[in-house]
């Protein structure tokens, strides 16, 4: 087995979406081969409403798949199929937009007001840019939670993981997405498929992910924090890319570490991205926003 070097290590940058949610982002709207099939991380932990309740009123989405992971407050959701529904804590939504499709998303914080989620986007090859778009909403009581004897804990939210399978299926890019929580003071290897790409994205506690020459440690804050920070400050998240190899190694610090782990396999095609729609080429794209002007944008 081979550890996994850390290849880089960098923090989600501040970013303003939809009406004005005030988010972070960890990667997205650039060159992101080295995160192929994946195309973008957000970051949506907020505890003051105004930065928020302005949600992601309605917009399109081509060529990609999004996936929205709730962990904190809800997420309404709605779309021009007629489709209607709300996220909850623990709750996961997997939208292939395919053809395209119009929708909306309004985030609410829990009764103290906080709210906290991610959304990744995943690109779909050429095959399948314009299949129909389809949902698979999964609630946080399907999502199978695994224990091993150190008490490290994984949620399997897609893919296969010690012995346990993920309730999302059918994704283009075979991806494994899993929420890793590990406790303090333990150094853990998790395997990872030597053909995909992969990274982590820590979002509590603090640790070290190791590698073959020397250890890169990283640094979070809390979900809710309550020390003497700036309460205005979004905090230090951390995204840790991996180069080859079959294990990651990841050394828990004094408060633990969680982490999402999430690998693909490359779809290795040429990006043509144009805000929320991903097609091959120049020509495709423009296509797409000519059918957004003239009514034709929806196929179903």
């Amino acid at each position: 087995m081979s550890i996994r070097p850390v290849k880089r290590i960098v923090q989600s940058k501040p970013t303003v979406e939809g009406a004005g949610v005030k988010l972070r982002r960890a990667f997205g709207f650039g060159n992101t081969t080295e995160f192929d099939p994946f195309l973008l991380l957000d970051d949506f932990r907020n505890e003051n409403p105004d930065d928020y309740l302005a949600g992601f009123p309605w917009h399109p989405h081509r060529g990609i798949e999004t996936i929205t992971y709730v962990l904190a407050g809800t997420v309404s959701h709605g779309d021009s199929l007629g489709n209607r529904g709300s996220l909850g804590a623990g709750d996961v939504q997997w939208m292939t937009a395919g053809s395209g499709i119009l929708h909306q998303e309004m985030p609410h914080g829990d009764t103290r007001g906080r709210m906290h989620g991610f959304q990744l986007w995943a690109n779909l090859p050429s095959s399948l840019k314009m299949t129909a778009p389809r949902y698979q909403d999964v609630s946080a009581s399907e999502i199978p939670e695994v224990v091993d004897d150190d008490g490290t804990s994984v949620r399997v939210i897609c893919g296969s993981f010690w012995g346990k399978t993920g309730p999302v299926d059918g994704v283009a890019a075979d991806p494994r997405y899993l929420d890793v929580a590990v406790p303090p003071g333990q150094r853990k290897r998790l395997a990872v498929e030597t053909s995909r790409h992969a990274f982590a994205y820590v979002f509590s506690g603090s640790g070290t992910f190791r590698d073959a020459s020397q250890p890169r440690e990283v640094r979070t804050d809390r979900v809710g924090r309550t020390d003497a920070v700036d309460p205005s400050e979004t905090g230090n998240r951390s995204l840790v890319l991996f180069d080859n190899g079959d294990e990651i190694s990841v050394q828990a610090g004094d408060e633990g570490i969680r982490f999402l782990l999430v690998s693909g396999k490359p779809i290795e095609e040429p990006v043509a991205w144009y805000g929320p729609i991903v097609m091959n080429t120049e020509e495709q794209l423009q296509q797409a926003y000519a059918e957004l002007r003239d009514g034709s944008f929806i196929k179903g």
